[in-house]
């Protein structure tokens, strides 16, 4: 029981002092695997993560100044071009291996692999919206702007009531 302890211990010293992040607990190995772009899956993962935290930024710009008083139309339009470059090749982002098997932390479900016709549908159908959204927004039209946003999120609903997890 002691040398499983040390041996434990001196791996994970050993990973630290390699420079290697230690997996989180709970991971499987495949965490470390690289995927064909080069990304390991558990880069992956946080590439993703990090994508939809940009989206986000973006949606709660655009919300932001869509219900103050006075909107920043040049904000609303810089957050509303950003969306459409930042989701470019959204479905690229979830590449076999970078689901809940992988024992990395992540909010996308397994059906995105079960389902991958109707998953590309539903991203298809986002990158539309943000294509309008983003269209609308150069047209300087409040009304216009609420429509593409409700529209766009509506894609974001859809597709999230299906493929990501609730935890």
């Amino acid at each position: 029981m002691k040398i499983r302890v040390i041996l434990s211990l001196c791996l994970g010293l050993c990973i630290i002092a390699c420079g290697e992040e230690a997996a989180e607990p709970g991971a499987t190995v495949e965490a470390a695997v690289t995927l064909a772009n080069g990304r390991t899956v558990a880069e992956q993962i946080e590439y993703r993560k990090g994508q939809y935290k940009k989206l986000g930024g973006a949606f709660k710009t655009i919300s932001d100044a869509l219900k103050s008083g006075s909107p920043d139309m040049a904000a609303i339009q810089a957050a509303a071009t950003s969306v459409p470059e930042v989701t470019e090749g959204m479905v690229d982002w979830f590449p076999a291996g970078t689901g809940p098997e992988s024992g990395v932390k992540t909010g996308a479900s397994a059906k995105i692999w079960a389902q991958p016709d109707d998953f590309a549908a539903k991203v298809t159908a986002f990158e539309t919206a943000a294509a309008n959204l983003a269209t609308a927004a150069a047209t300087g039209d409040i009304g216009a702007i609420s429509a593409a946003f409700g529209a766009t999120g509506g894609t974001c609903k859809g597709c999230h009531d299906v493929y990501k997890t609730k935890g």
